[in-house]
């Protein structure tokens, strides 16, 4: 008997230990998605990854699973925490190190301590952008030897650096891989062609979010970066390098962005070279940097870039690649070696599996340069913190090149050099002292030391979304719970204030004052170099806060608001036989649309276009969180009800077209997408009160053009269920559509480059940016005129129901958008009203805008009739990304009837 216990107590042993040996053999990728990373013609879905890493959090003990939150179209997004199991264990110690250190609201020597106990975080992502494949399975690859390999490197990265994968945007694999997987035939798979957005509203503009994180991906990645976890680096994997290298890699080219902390700019050369360095070791060539690409430090709002603001080294590499074998084409100049790209690659064959090696190794070198420096990496963010709340306490300048300028006039008006001390060969002419104190001493050009936003504005609750922005990006905002005066001003409680006292000093910064960008040219003369992205974006220009710069420190009754708590207006109706909405208020159109659908009246006033209600509605009321009044009805009213509301969209899916809809659904308005077919077949009037076309729909004048995507697939290759959006906005079939609608008594709502459907309708307006050159207009060339996406200022006729809300001048974003002049008697014969237009010869507010002044006096926005409806025509783009809030009434305004 003893004899079969023992057995057995020995076969239950063998099968303890042999079971604990399996659950502890880390799976390969091949072993569960039947194929290696890398492999020609083979991508993983979002579904397969998924169950992938939530087998390697099974299998290893170096592995954590997170689910950061649901994406837009409801799947878990996930974030793999990989280090030793060590650390593992100490996670929330090690996060607690990581946010004390980056807040910088500690001592030095408590900093110094905490830097010797920290472990280096790394951020590492991929599959933003879901058509660049090789991010999502580079994630993968990592992902799997980090939790298998047990080299020396490895072990050491493991034991001093805490790993934070996360995937960017699992909607978007899922989508492309099935896309691209759908056809049997290995030789016809491809990428392109795909019938919708890869982000269910932004496509590649989810790259755009990242200081104002509308998008459910974003506010989970931005609550990571900013809130949880604030690594020392992160890195953001993206396609594609240019042509004839293989990939682009900090550092990156000028300008950066003036508000950030030297150290940061010096981290970025470091890390940079240590990713340069080791594919040179690995014989890896191909890589460029600095003037090798066109990617800056400059824009606030990328993944990357918006981590600058944060005192974080933000990396981002743009490689070639696909899971169909592609070529590195030859291209001479890039052939010899220069300090961008000492190591050419020349001309050959790529494959997919060469871009996951090099991804890889890149990941390797930024991983250990992190354990290399783990102890260095900790303290230099907390110093970057601490020198930004130094110098939010103290009276601090900031250069900008307007101060350079000024500095220069202040010499010239003087009768000085202003070239002194750049002449060569280093014999410098000494320009006064005098003439920098000008500038740099003035008090009036002191930086803020915080800013404060009053509660009795028109639209607080816009504000509070500004905030709650800042907030979600680790922004400390203060609350002040009593009236209180400041620099001789009154303002009431529940207002708010942001300091500049804090660590994200760069951010706060960034969010309230205008950029300044350089005037950026190859040569003298020359044509302006285009910044990457936008050259300007104060945001709270563009949701039109109100807000009042304190120049000298100050105090009140303020509660801070604890890290990442978003704020909630707070409004209730009193007791009252009716109440008014301000239609100058965003929220009012979202709480008028939700009294329209539940059946209740709503009056709009024919002076200023508010919003009257009954007590009816007191239930939806209660609800809203909107700012009201009581008040008895007006005489001169008029009862309103809703619009029925068509969005132009394309086959392939208009980021522009997506925005809008995000708008749409997040004011509660019922928005039907048609497109190009839906419009040829005419009886449009019959189902439509109002068409929105968003830049990019309406065919230009020139012969050929056409709106939407240059090309279309062939309908050959294209699902059954997504054939009816092919095609394009025709001239010959679909305008002449648009025109009948029209006249039958329809309304349309053109923005950007669609305006050009009045040029189309005959109406008499033309094209403003224009000279006369041998008796001919021609376009203003780029030397003469250039505003790439800037803030501008316009006038605005306020007394027009198309702008009710507005006021007489608002900030419009403005991307060398159309402007107009009226011609004949436009005017005088009541066929077009201007809406907007420039007064100013300088209406720049932030960004750049070279030969600025042609644009004074510019029509930029205008009312046409057309039959019995109206034209209604926008150039800036009042709906930009949804961070616009500023002119969202102009386009709600439209949107009943």
């Amino acid at each position: 008997m003893i004899k079969n216990y023992l057995k057995k107590l020995s076969f239950i042993f063998f099968l303890v230990v042999g079971f604990s040996a399996a659950a502890q053999e880390v799976p390969s990728p091949k072993s569960h998605f039947g194929f290696d990373i890398g492999e020609n013609y083979q991508l993983a879905t979002y579904t397969q990854t998924e169950a992938y890493f939530k087998k390697l959090s099974t299998h290893s003990k170096r592995v954590k699973l997170v689910d950061i939150g649901k994406t837009e179209e409801g799947r878990s997004q996930y974030m793999l925490i990989v280090s030793s199991p060590e650390n593992i264990q100490k996670l929330e110690r090690y996060k607690e190190i990581s946010q004390q250190l980056a807040h910088a609201e500690i001592t030095t020597e408590q900093a110094k301590s905490l830097s010797q106990e920290g472990k280096a975080v790394v951020w590492i992502d991929g599959g933003l952008h879901a058509t660049e494949t090789v991010g999502a399975h580079q994630l993968i690859q990592t992902a799997y030897e980090f939790a298998s390999k047990t080299d020396p490197e490895t072990m050491k990265i493991l034991d001093n650096v805490i790993i934070l994968f996360t995937h960017a945007n699992p909607d978007g694999q899922e989508l492309v891989t099935s896309w691209y997987m759908r056809q049997k035939d290995q030789s016809k798979r491809t990428l392109s062609g795909l019938p919708r957005l890869y982000e269910k509203y932004a496509g590649h503009d989810n790259n755009r979010d990242f200081f104002m994180l509308n998008l459910k991906e974003t506010q989970n990645i931005g609550r990571q970066l900013f809130i949880e976890w604030l690594p020392q680096i992160m890195y953001n994997h993206h396609q594609a390098g240019p042509a004839g290298t293989v990939v682009a890699g900090p550092p990156y080219r000028d300008p950066f962005n003036y508000v950030f902390d030297p150290t940061l700019l010096t981290s970025l050369d470091a890390v940079g070279a240590a990713m340069h360095t080791r594919l040179n070791v690995e014989g890896k060539p191909g890589y460029t940097q600095r003037g090798g690409s066109v990617f800056s430090t400059w824009y606030n709002g990328g993944l990357r870039t918006t981590t600058y603001f944060h005192n974080m080294i933000g990396l981002l590499t743009e490689i070639v690649g696909s899971p169909t074998p592609s070529d590195i084409p030859l291209v001479p100049s890039r052939l010899l070696p220069n300090s961008d790209s000492p190591n050419p690659v020349t001309p050959r064959k790529w494959y997919f599996k060469n871009s996951i090696d090099y991804s890889v190794s890149l990941n390797y070198a930024v991983l250990n340069y992190a354990q290399r420096h783990r102890d260095e990496l900790l303290f230099n963010i907390y110093q970057m913190g601490k020198n930004s709340i130094d110098r939010g306490k103290t009276d601090t300048w900031s250069f900008s090149p307007k101060k350079i300028e000024a500095i220069n006039n202040a010499a010239k008006k003087a009768g000085a050099s202003a070239s002194a001390g750049e002449s060569e060969y280093g014999q410098r002419p000494a320009m006064s002292n005098q003439y920098f104190d000008t500038v740099m001493k003035l008090p009036a050009n002191r930086d803020p030391r915080g800013y404060i936003i009053s509660a009795d504005q028109a639209d607080f609750n816009s504000a509070i979304k500004f905030l709650n922005a800042l907030i979600r990006t680790g922004i400390v905002v203060q609350k002040a719970t009593a009236n209180f005066s400041v620099a001789g001003k009154k303002y009431p409680a529940g207002s708010y204030v942001v300091k500049t006292d804090q660590a994200f000093r760069p951010h706060v910064l960034d969010m309230f004052e205008p950029q300044d960008h350089p005037n950026d040219f190859k040569y003298e003369g020359g044509a302006p170099i285009p910044p990457y992205d936008a050259a300007g974006w104060t945001l709270a220009y563009l949701m039109d806060v109100k807000f009042d710069r304190i120049l000298e420190n100050f105090d009140g009754p303020f509660e801070r608001n604890p890290y990442g708590k978003l704020l909630i207006p707070e409004y209730k109706p009193v007791s009252a036989a009716s109440y008014v909405l301000s239609a100058a208020q965003n929220d009012s159109y979202t709480t008028v649309n939700d009294l329209l659908k539940n059946k209740v009246d709503v009056y709009r006033s024919a002076e200023n276009g508010d919003f009257y209600v009954s007590s009816t509605g007191k239930s939806i009321l209660e609800k809203a969180n909107v700012k009201l009044k009581a008040t008895a009805l007006p005489k001169d009213k008029t009862k309103i009800s809703l619009a029925r509301i068509a969005l132009w969209d394309t086959y392939g899916g208009s980021m522009a077209s997506g925005w809008m809809r995000f708008i749409m659904e997040q004011y509660h308005y019922n928005a039907t997408v048609i497109y190009p077919q839906d419009i040829d077949a005419g009886n449009l009037k019959s189902k439509y009160d109002v068409i929105i076309f968003v830049g990019g729909a309406i065919p230009g004048l020139q012969p050929g053009g056409f709106g939407g995507r240059a090309a279309t697939p062939n309908a050959d290759e294209v699902p059954a269920e997504f054939k009816n959006r092919l095609g394009r906005i025709t001239l010959d079939q679909s305008i002449p559509q648009l025109k009948k609608f029209l006249l039958d008594g329809g309304n349309i709502l053109t923005i950007g480059s669609s305006t050009s459907l009045a040029y189309h309708l005959g109406l008499p307006v033309r094209n403003a940016m224009v000279e006369i050159v041998n008796g001919q207009e021609k376009r203003l060339v780029n030397e003469k005129y250039y505003v790439p996406g800037s803030v501008l200022n316009v006038s605005v006729d306020t007394k027009s129901p198309a702008t009710w809300g507005m006021e007489k001048e608002a900030d419009v974003y403005f991307d060398n958008s159309p402007v107009f002049k009226l011609t004949g008697d436009a005017i005088a014969t009541n066929k077009i009203k201007p809406l907007m237009w420039f007064e100013s010869a300088t209406p720049l507010r932030s960004g750049w805008a070279w030969g600025q002044a042609y644009l004074q006096d510019g029509v930029t926005a205008f009312e046409a009739s057309v039959g019995k409806g109206k034209l209604l025509a926008y150039g800036p783009e009042i709906a930009f990304r949804a961070q616009t809030h500023g002119t969202f009434k102009l386009i709600f305004n439209q949107l009943y009837k």
